[in-house]
């Protein structure tokens, strides 16, 4: 991520991050707004901070050992997709992490900015929340984990797509410089898996959002695709009253049995960055040990009286537009 020399620039005391996950307050809509609330920045800028940020992220201890975390539940999650023909190929159908995609593994209505993905991804990525990360150091830092992580796992950023409903337009101009692809709808999470494993990377989301994600994949077949690195659900689990979670957010509460959990480690460095940050992912062993009520139950979340919903909505969508929210 080569930047043209700049003069140097001090650092600004990082505010807390806003995302897709939360509805920002009306006085933080004034501060995006106001021009003189941050110092002026440019792309050259915000790439020589993300190369610095790199620098020191590749340095830490943190980073080595987050990698290993992830690392280690993706080699499961590759032992479940290449599990030979037999009772679990038979649960969740004949799963070819290497082959290539036919013409149900793209949007049917897919935009010009969502290209689609050739046999050459053997996994796609979708980032939800990741905030104004060019004003923002610890949405900095999550970006930078992104693009590394990208690296390491071999992903071309071609198959990773980018989404925050609060991105400026300098944003995704840096985001196209990167190489990602950035969406240009808010899906509000209801993106469905097909074709390539998937990997959704959402740090700090509200829990609205990872309920929508679930259940736009409602299925054995859908979820043994799929890994989240975000929010720890058991801790979703230790927070949230019962009611509340089985009420508002029920695809939640009812997959805390049906999925392995690995939480990130914590250093003081990026204790504000990662923390309360797991990797799950869904083994088929315990996908089939649910109920079939369970997955009898498919009702579109709706929300109606959720007093503090973090998510921002999107109300040009209806229900029948998340039908071609397809990877």
């Amino acid at each position: 991520m080569a930047a043209p020399t700049l003069e140097p620039w001090q650092a600004v005391a990082p505010r807390r991050r806003r995302s897709a996950a939360r509805r920002p307050r009306p006085q933080e809509v004034v501060a995006v707004q106001n021009p003189e609330a941050e110092p002026e920045v440019d792309s050259g800028v915000v790439l020589r901070r993300l190369q610095e940020a790199e620098v020191d992220l590749l340095i830490s201890d943190f980073w080595s050992s987050a990698l290993e975390t992830i690392n280690k539940c993706l080699v499961k999650h590759r032992e479940q997709l290449n599990a030979p023909v037999g009772t679990l190929s038979e649960a969740i159908g004949n799963l070819h992490l290497d082959s290539s995609p036919d013409e149900s593994d793209v949007a049917p209505g897919c935009t010009p900015g969502e290209t689609p993905v050739t046999g050459t991804c053997s996994w796609k990525c979708v980032c939800y929340g990741i905030g104004n990360f060019a004003t923002c150091v610890i949405a900095r830092n999550q970006l930078t984990f992104l693009l590394l992580f990208l690296e390491k796992c071999q992903i071309p950023r071609s198959c990773c797509w980018v989404y925050d409903p609060l991105f400026s337009q300098l944003e995704i101009a840096v985001l196209n410089t990167l190489g990602v692809i950035v969406l240009r709808e808010n899906e509000e999470g209801k993106r469905r898996v097909c074709g390539a494993p998937t990997i959704f990377y959402m740090l700090h989301c509200g829990t609205a959002l990872y309920n929508n994600l679930l259940w736009s994949n409602w299925s054995v077949d859908a979820l043994s695709k799929m890994v989240i690195i975000g929010n720890s659900f058991r801790g979703l689990e230790e927070r949230l009253l019962t009611r509340i979670l089985q009420e508002n957010y029920a695809y939640v509460a009812k997959i805390l049995k049906g999925l392995e959990e690995h939480a990130f480690p914590q250093t003081p460095r990026y204790t504000d960055t990662f923390n309360d940050t797991s990797v799950h992912w869904f083994p088929v062993r315990k996908l089939t040990q649910l109920s079939a009520d369970t997955w009898a139950f498919r009702e579109e979340p709706d929300y109606q009286g959720c007093e503090d919903l973090e998510m921002i909505r999107n109300a040009a969508q209806g229900p029948s537009a998340t039908d071609s929210n397809w990877l």
